[in-house]
């Protein structure tokens, strides 16, 4: 678990990280490789989701409290996943689906205040995910959304997250206000670690802590090099490794 300024932070292994700030708890992808074997916190106020391959409807059921709003990119078609999932309407949850330039805010408390989120609240905005390469690949463009998420923090100020979902780094990424940016570091379907420490050294965020590594074999990679190579661009960065 990693504390940065007033919120908590926790990689679950894969996509799954865990966002507690002032008043509310965020998922985002949890799920899937049995990175919630034992657990059922059910604590969860909003859970984002930001592609089909990241949806596991049990998972959901898991992570999220009774009055949780589920926020689902608008592509996500269940009947063209090969898994046992149920539609993201027939669960018991608020349901909010969102496109690759959508800005929302949601959480247990919402309110008219424009300079931030109040406690309970989350202000979600979505970019685009997909990979920007020739020839045929896992994500194309359409199919996905990355979250940039802020959040109220106990230190009576604003946390802005950012997690690009499964995406190579695309224009506009760099452009964004992040004080904590998980990137994915592993390759392969995502950016690797070399363009997610190059993102991570424009964006200048305040911490980086890298997720989506090492859960399969075709996201394994160095996250010690990662961690040397953007502490070297003068970015301050830590290691979250998840139970295994």
């Amino acid at each position: 678990m990693v504390h940065h300024d007033g919120t908590t932070v926790r990689w679950l292994g894969y996509a799954t990280l865990r966002l507690a700030g002032d008043g509310v708890v965020v998922y985002c992808d949890p799920g899937r490789y049995g990175v919630l074997d034992g657990i059922e916190p059910n604590d969860g106020d909003v859970i984002c989701i930001t592609h089909a391959h990241h949806y596991d409807s049990d998972a959901v059921r898991q992570v999220a409290a009774d009055d949780a709003t589920l926020v689902v990119f608008e592509g996500i078609d269940t009947n063209r996943i090969d898994r046992d999932v149920d539609r993201p309407a027939d669960l018991p949850y608020e349901v909010r689906w969102v496109d690759s330039e959508t800005d929302i805010a949601v959480g247990p408390a919402t309110g008219d205040r424009q300079d931030g989120p109040r406690p309970g609240e989350v202000f979600v905005r979505t970019v685009p995910a997909y990979n920007d390469r020739d020839g045929d690949v896992p994500h194309p463009k359409g199919r996905g959304c990355g979250y940039h998420l802020t959040l109220p923090s106990v230190w009576d100020r604003d946390v802005t997250v950012f997690w690009p979902g499964d995406t190579d780094v695309l224009d506009g990424h760099a452009a964004l206000d992040v004080s904590l940016f998980c990137p994915p570091i592993g390759g392969g379907p995502t950016m690797d670690r070399h363009e997610a420490a190059a993102l991570a050294e424009a964006l200048d965020p305040n911490l980086v802590l890298p997720i989506h590594y090492d859960t399969l074999d075709v996201l394994e990679t160095d996250a010690d090099a990662f961690v040397v190579d953007v502490a070297g661009r003068g970015v301050p960065v830590v290691l979250d490794e998840p139970a295994r």
